[in-house]
């Protein structure tokens, strides 16, 4: 496979972005395209981008900050990149060295992959953010797995890493998703082009982002490939503001009554 493309998800928090495109750097995988999708416009996050001192092929792409458009941008970025196969991540999710490197060796036509992540508590995350070395960061999840829970984490079990050449490389293979996460999944860019994106009618946040895929995929003949603990993240903490999903829910179960599996309102409008 040739140059992929990443996707990072973001909105003007540069001070995480910053530990995520370090992970990116460290990657093994390095014939890397990495777009940087902002729901928003924010000066904070233009100076950060013009600023960037690193090695990664980087392209910002904004879009005027009126509310919750994540679904938007995502297409426009979809719309953009040449590359065949795509990667999307979220911008406080800092990657294991091996996570590119495993979304393109599972990587197949009719398949779509999913991982999940950590969500490390606050002392943790401060810690991964002043690193500069993420492997070795990496490297004291088990070892410090009590610790590490006792710190706030959440999942902590799928910050264990596991290679798939290894001889335990059996074991993600009995931790199945039932739905993909938006923070972490892959697919060819023509299997997003068969269900024509991620669908606009969400104009709130969750749902419309990662569980409307899932049906929506597996509707048009897609499988979703668990790739728990192939593919490790590392969630960054922050204050999170949960919104009522009740809306978002109504929208996706009135599609799928229809069985609605192409969006109208997508990468095309029909």
């Amino acid at each position: 496979m040739k140059k992929v493309a990443l996707i990072i998800s973001v909105y003007k928090n540069t001070r995480d972005l910053e530990v995520v495109l370090y992970s990116v750097e460290q990657q093994t995988y390095k014939d890397i395209e990495v777009i940087i999708s902002e729901d928003g416009n924010s000066s904070e996050m233009k100076d950060f981008v013009s600023n960037y001192k690193g090695n990664l092929d980087l392209t910002h792409l904004t879009q005027d900050d009126v509310g919750w458009r994540k679904n938007i941008a995502l297409n426009n970025a979809i719309k953009y990149t040449d590359c065949e196969y795509i990667i999307f991540i979220d911008g406080d999710c800092v990657l294991h060295p091996e996570f590119i490197e495993n979304h393109v060796f599972f990587a197949q036509k009719d398949r779509v992959l999913a991982g999940k992540r950590i969500k490390l508590g606050s002392k943790y995350s401060n810690e991964l953010r002043l690193s500069k070395n993420i492997a070795d960061f990496c490297k004291r999840i088990l070892p410090e797995f009590r610790l590490i829970k006792k710190d706030g984490a959440k999942f902590c079990e799928e910050g264990i890493y596991i290679s798939p050449r290894s001889v335990f490389g059996f074991i993600p293979k009995l931790r199945s998703m039932k739905q993909l996460k938006g923070c972490n999944f892959s697919c060819y860019k023509s299997a997003l082009e068969t269900i024509n994106g991620f669908d606009e009618d969400y104009v709130l946040p969750a749902i419309g982002e990662d569980i409307d895929l899932t049906w929506r995929f597996k509707g048009m003949g897609f499988e979703l490939f668990s790739l728990r603990n192939f593919a490790v993240q590392y969630h960054l903490h922050h204050k999170e503001n949960w919104t009522d999903q009740s809306e978002n829910e109504r929208i996706m179960y009135g599609k799928i009554q229809k069985k609605q599996f192409i969006a109208i309102n997508g990468l095309v409008k029909n």
